[in-house]
């Protein structure tokens, strides 16, 4: 179970190591891969591919979301990354998911390593990878940057997005500011 609380306030006895990280990126992709074979034939391609396999999300008119990540390059973890964002409207509930950012060109993979913090909807285009549009993803109809693929949602609330999610690079094992 979580809480919003979690979300907003994470302190260092609640943060992931980089052998845990790595454990759940690693299950997080299987996951992804035999739920979807768009994903794992992208994969082959990709420069890189960054995995976020547990985000919380959790609101009641003020909503967060929080989650750590690792990016892979040809199956290694060559970073580690959070994934945090805020939120107010109409919404409640509580939800876990997870999502794996595919990048495809080196630009794109660049605009990551050189941003102190990368606002996804600033920076590089992303395509959110539904059924109907994995149905007619290949390797050679993908022309953008980064595709987004979302896996192993559990819980209840209204929408998932990426929008205003803002992704910083980490030191795990070692404390964390967020």
């Amino acid at each position: 179970t979580f809480s919003l609380g979690s979300l907003i306030y994470t302190d260092t006895a609640i943060a992931a190591s980089a052998a845990e990280i790595d454990r759940d990126v690693k299950a997080g992709l299987e996951k992804l891969y035999v739920s979807s074979p768009a994903a794992k034939e992208l994969s082959t391609k990709a420069k890189a591919i960054l995995v976020f396999p547990s985000i919380a999300k959790g609101g009641f008119f003020v909503g967060g979301q929080y989650g750590d990540g690792a990016l892979m390059k040809a199956g290694k973890t060559v970073g580690y990354y959070n994934s945090a964002a805020l939120s107010y409207g109409l919404q409640v509930g509580l939800q876990k998911f997870g999502f794996a950012l595919f990048f495809m060109k080196d630009s794109a993979l660049q605009y990551l390593d050189e941003s102190k913090g990368w606002e996804i909807g600033a920076g590089p285009s992303i395509v959110i990878v539904d059924k109907g549009t994995a149905c007619a993803l290949t390797t050679t109809t993908a022309k953008d940057d980064i595709y987004a693929f979302f896996f192993d949602q559990e819980g209840l609330m209204a929408g998932m997005g990426l929008q205003g999610s803002k992704i910083t690079k980490i030191t795990p094992d070692k404390e964390q500011e967020i």
